[in-house]
């Protein structure tokens, strides 16, 4: 007579391991909390102080003019000479809520103002400067 074992079947368990999934949520929060602060792009200038009053925040595309004549359209550096091609060519895509003009306040007015022509020749009227909030005396 032969043996016979009886096999267990086990049960399956439905249940999630959520201590694990807690440890990866933690682990990206601690690295996007890292991150965020170097996410800050932008160009480090030094903008004008002005009495004026906070425009609404809107999704636009920012134009950036450095000391050294250097211009940027969000990230991207561009010269004088190129920015008038890759301006018109952004802005029949992507400008529905205007553009932010950012200058340094030791730019010389001559440079903002092509900036401003160029912006102008490609279709653009609604273009915001952008200056620093004079602090209370």
């Amino acid at each position: 007579m032969a043996l016979r074992r009886r096999r267990h079947r086990f049960e399956l368990n439905a249940d999630i391991n959520v201590v694990s999934l807690i440890d990866v949520m933690l682990l990206l929060l601690v690295i996007f909390m890292i991150t965020a602060p170097m996410m800050q792009g932008g160009v480090d200038l030094s903008l004008p102080t002005a009495d004026a009053k906070p425009l609404e925040t809107k999704e636009g595309l920012t134009v950036s003019v450095t000391q050294r004549g250097e211009v940027y359209i969000g990230q991207e550096k561009y010269t004088l000479s190129t920015f008038r091609v890759a301006f018109n060519a952004l802005s029949k895509n992507r400008l529905r809520n205007g553009v932010y003009l950012r200058a340094d306040k030791s730019v010389p007015y001559e440079t903002v103002l092509k900036v401003i022509t160029m912006m102008n020749a490609s279709g653009v009227n609604d273009i915001g400067l952008v200056s620093q909030q004079e602090e209370a005396r």
